[in-house]
């Protein structure tokens, strides 16, 4: 008779975890990218305006669907006259080409997570695949919250960010290889 008790609380509990929304915590998240600058150093940005959504069906987040998409009006380098060369014909295009997107999904491998779709910018969508740190989850005051941190990079040259300055010595000024880090919270979505 235990037995089946069990099993029954166990049917009972999948429902929750059947398919599960969750949001970006915009303030507790970060969309951050850096490019080397004249073969010596580093210049760091970040989108401030973008949303996701994460749609998961098990508490482990394997096979999770995620869609993200961030305005590229939104780049910020601290440098006015950067940002506007960024959101120029030569780099983004953003009147032409508002926002960059992320469409797929979260695989693991053993003890390994990796962010796998389409990554769009311009009019150009690359299949990409980032490592992911799955940092758990935790119950809040207000709810389930779920954090990550993804990192990887992708050559700029391959999505047409074509501004292309060689340098006397050597190199570009801006390298064709971006990083890109992530830091990421989200809140699950209670359904009323």
């Amino acid at each position: 008779m235990k037995l089946y008790v069990y099993l029954f609380a166990f049917f009972l509990s999948v429902p929750a975890w059947a398919q599960t929304t969750w949001s970006l915590d915009k303030s507790h998240t970060n969309i951050r990218f850096s490019a080397t600058h004249m073969v010596v150093t580093e210049v760091d940005g970040n989108f401030t305006d973008f949303d996701g959504k994460v749609v998961a069906s098990n508490k482990d987040f394997d096979g999770a669907q995620i869609e993200f998409s961030a305005n590229v009006a939104s780049v910020n380098t601290g440098n006015e006259r950067r940002d506007n060369h960024l959101r120029s014909d030569d780099f983004f295009n953003a009147e032409k080409y508002p926002k960059l997107t992320f469409s797929g999904m979260l695989q693991k491998d053993g003890d390994q997570y990796f962010l796998v779709g389409d990554f769009t910018i311009r009019d150009v969508t690359k299949q990409v695949k980032f490592p992911t740190k799955f940092n758990g989850t935790v119950q809040g005051r207000r709810g389930m919250k779920a954090g990550f941190k993804i990192t990887g990079s992708i050559k700029r040259f391959d999505y047409g960010l074509k501004w292309d300055n060689a340098m006397d010595s050597g190199g570009l000024v801006v390298s064709d290889e971006i990083s890109i880090t992530c830091n990421v919270e989200l809140n699950e979505v209670i359904e009323n």
